[in-house]
């Protein structure tokens, strides 16, 4: 049996709860993956992505450095 959103009863959990599961499931995710479990349609995304940083290294922030900065403003 497939788990979905109404099996598992994700459908009847308040917005802040969804997002509260949310970021735990993104917990749980390692930090790679094999290229076998990235979905085809994922490949040129990334390529695409990752062409363009290459394209401008010096662009961009940490990821860090943004965070702080949003949780700074609440």
């Amino acid at each position: 049996m497939t788990a979905t959103v109404e099996s598992l009863g994700i459908d009847r959990l308040s917005v802040r709860e969804r997002l509260d599961l949310i970021d735990q499931i993104w917990d749980t995710l390692p930090d790679t993956v094999s290229a076998d479990e990235i979905p085809s349609w994922h490949v040129p995304i990334l390529e695409q992505r990752l062409a363009a940083i290459q394209a401008n290294p010096d662009k961009g922030r940490p990821w860090e450095e943004v965070l702080a900065e949003i949780e700074n403003k609440t």
